[in-house]
């Protein structure tokens, strides 16, 4: 393979994907990198600017021309960092949230497009050749924060969040069958029947491949949203996914009026209970029972998120 052959694979690429001249391809204002900026305060939503810029290598002045635009277009809020008043801490605005999730649905319809040209029988082949190009020009590094996606569920996810659950908490917790159907049930409920503007499910996604969830429902008391089903497989832990999967469901219920944001765990859950206190969740109850086939001391969180907001 020659620098030629790369170049021109690149070439291709980009008129496949539309990549220069993405705003027509997605009927927005916004360029291939603006639309990327967008999608990166959407998933990681207390991103400072200097993080942003470090991750995405961009240009400070180039940042600061996008950020501009978005806070005249009202998509943005840029306040100081209270972990560092230095810094400017970027955050969406109701409008940002709604315009990166229609780029993000006109940005899906455009891939799925493409997709549906390629026989199904070659698609494993396609997505056994994407895998294997990222895993060859990453040099063999480790995977980082910034690999990790946050996306919505597709086809088979909603099965996979059951079968990764039971399997899980069966080897780290020995629990029974009955945990699975406990599981089954909560995605079987979403799945039937929820509301797409007050009910949501995210996935973790890592090279290719799903590795963590959890799900926002409506609790039963009015204006109570629920933490569900938070899971972070074993080999994609210390990347921070369960904090930002976390923190996804706390703006998103505030974004969408939520007041308060519930939870129940059991003490065993160490990790998860650290994230939940990190996020400013309070315990208001625990009660000792015997589930799954183990006796537990389950507990009661919540999130007031009225509350100011913390760094966390």
């Amino acid at each position: 393979m020659t620098v030629q052959d790369i170049r021109a694979f690149n070439r291709f690429y980009t008129n496949v994907i539309g990549a220069l001249d993405y705003s027509r391809q997605l009927y927005a204002p916004y360029t291939l990198t603006e639309s990327r900026v967008l999608y990166e305060l959407a998933h990681s939503p207390r991103t400072d600017a200097a993080d942003l810029r470090g991750e995405l290598s961009l240009d400070a002045g180039y940042l600061s021309r996008i950020f501009n635009k978005f806070e005249q277009d009202g998509l943005i809020e840029r306040t100081p960092s209270r972990r560092d008043p230095r810094r400017r801490r970027v955050t969406l605005t109701a409008r940002g949230r709604e315009t990166a999730a229609l780029l993000a649905e006109r940005a899906d319809e455009s891939v799925g497009a493409l997709l549906a040209t390629v026989p199904s029988a070659d698609r494993p082949r396609l997505a056994e050749a994407m895998r294997t190009v990222r895993e060859l020009l990453s040099d063999g590094r480790p995977p980082r924060r910034e690999d990790v996606l946050l996306r919505d569920p597709g086809p088979g996810d909603l099965g996979w969040i059951v079968q990764r659950n039971a399997a899980l908490y069966t080897v780290e917790h020995g629990f029974n069958a009955d945990y699975e159907g406990l599981v089954a049930r909560i995605v079987a409920d979403f799945a039937e029947d929820h509301d797409p503007h007050l009910e949501r499910v995210w996935i973790a996604e890592l090279d290719g491949r799903p590795v963590g969830c959890v799900m926002c429902v409506r609790d039963e008391a009015p204006g109570t949203a629920r933490l569900r089903l938070l899971l972070v497989e074993p080999d994609a832990r210390g990347l921070g996914i369960g904090a930002r999967l976390v923190s996804a469901v706390v703006d998103f219920a505030r974004g969408v009026g939520y007041r308060d944001l519930v939870l129940w765990t059991n003490d065993i859950l160490a990790s998860a209970r650290h994230i939940y206190q990190r996020h400013g969740f309070v315990l208001v109850a625990e009660k000792p029972h015997r589930s799954f086939g183990k006796d537990l001391v389950g507990q009661d969180w919540r999130l007031d998120l009225h509350a100011p907001r913390s760094d966390a």
